[in-house]
């Protein structure tokens, strides 16, 4: 009786401890998905996220989707498969709702937690798991801010920005990718600001550098909105449109800093923006360290800070949250949220070093 006694009190152990397990004692397994290390901003936001996860005391792993929306849709289902037990998301395909869907369904059949995050995703496929949430930015602020940013400068320097003295100032915008909601905003509302300020300045309006693209900008074909599609467009745009032929570009408007960043190395080697007197101002998007050092090396004019640090403090309080067994969006009082949907927005803010 004593033995049958023993084996029960032990399996009541066993069972006890199985059921805390469950309950949300076992080891949290978060699996972050970047849509490329290659982009500076979010290479911020990753070094801020691994370190506050690693605070956390989470096991995490990080993975490289390289700007293919297969390869970040097989991950995610890798991640699973391995035991994830959240899943945090810098979606790739941004175009449609269509691969977002898709990973809150195979996040929905694991019965897991995820976060989308940075590349927004619309409130319908958030609101469609009750364990889902998006932590960004409002992409329209960042247009706005960046609109304000250049009427602001030009407006005080507009005769020295005029190089041709045609009473004009023509400006190139390099776009990041066609379909993504900030790049759409960025490209829209810094122009739409910024010839408003103007004209109640009584300036005139910006006028794009090239009558014949209807468009209004240069995109990065590759959607990576990177440094080498802005510098390969601006070379070439060097050795058409010059001081002496007085067509030139006298502003570079870029949805991002990476791209900032490759327009002025092709200005720097045409002689531009080296400490000399020939200057054009360089306008971009995320306060990344390069962008900074830019600014204040004077090469660049201003940027829009997209705050990485607050974006993985959001990130790591949902994470936080998980591993508590806490509902996903518990204690987010002191964040902004959507009214909407599961929506954390972080603010952006201007930077020009002053």
């Amino acid at each position: 009786m004593k033995k049958t006694a023993s084996i029960i009190l032990c399996l009541f152990f066993i069972l006890t401890l199985g059921a805390c397990m469950d309950s949300g004692g076992g080891e949290q397994s978060v699996a972050v998905f970047y849509y490329t290390y290659s982009d500076p901003y979010i290479s911020t936001v990753r070094a801020a996220l691994d370190r506050e996860l690693e605070a956390l005391g989470v096991s995490y792993q990080d993975y490289d989707s390289n700007s293919s929306q297969t390869t970040q849709s097989e991950q995610v289902q890798t991640a699973i498969t391995k035991g994830a037990t959240m899943l945090i998301v810098n979606i790739v395909e941004t175009g449609s709702d269509d691969a977002a869907r898709k990973i809150v369904e195979q996040a929905k059949a694991a019965d897991i937690p995820l976060v989308f995050f940075n590349r927004e995703v619309s409130d319908e496929v958030v609101s469609s798991y009750e364990k889902c949430a998006f932590v960004g930015t409002d992409a329209a602020e960042a247009g706005h801010m960046q609109g304000e940013m250049i009427a602001d400068y030009l407006i005080k320097n507009y005769d020295a920005t005029d190089l041709n003295g045609d009473g004009r100032i023509s400006y190139v915008m390099f776009k990041g990718q066609d379909g993504n909601a900030e790049a759409e905003y960025r490209t829209r509302y810094a122009i739409e600001d910024a010839n408003k300020l103007l004209r109640d300045a009584g300036k005139a309006e910006l006028v794009f550098y090239n009558p014949n693209n209807r468009d209004r900008y240069l995109v990065d074909k590759n959607g990576t909105w990177s440094a080498s599609a802005a510098n390969e467009y601006m070379t070439t745009i060097l050795t058409e449109y010059t001081a002496a032929n007085k067509n030139m570009v006298e502003a570079i408007i870029c949805n991002n800093d990476g791209m900032a960043e490759g327009a002025i190395t092709a200005l720097n080697t045409a002689g531009y923006n080296t400490g000399g007197d020939k200057r054009i101002p360089v306008f971009g998007v995320d306060a990344t360290e390069a962008a900074v050092s830019l600014i204040r090396a004077g090469k660049m004019t201003g940027t829009i800070k997209q705050d990485a640090e607050g974006m993985a403090k959001a990130i790591a309080h949902l994470a936080k949250n998980t591993a508590d067994g806490a509902e996903l969006m518990a204690k987010t009082e002191s964040f902004v949220v959507d009214k909407n949907a599961a929506k954390i927005r972080i603010p952006y803010g201007i930077y020009t070093g002053d």
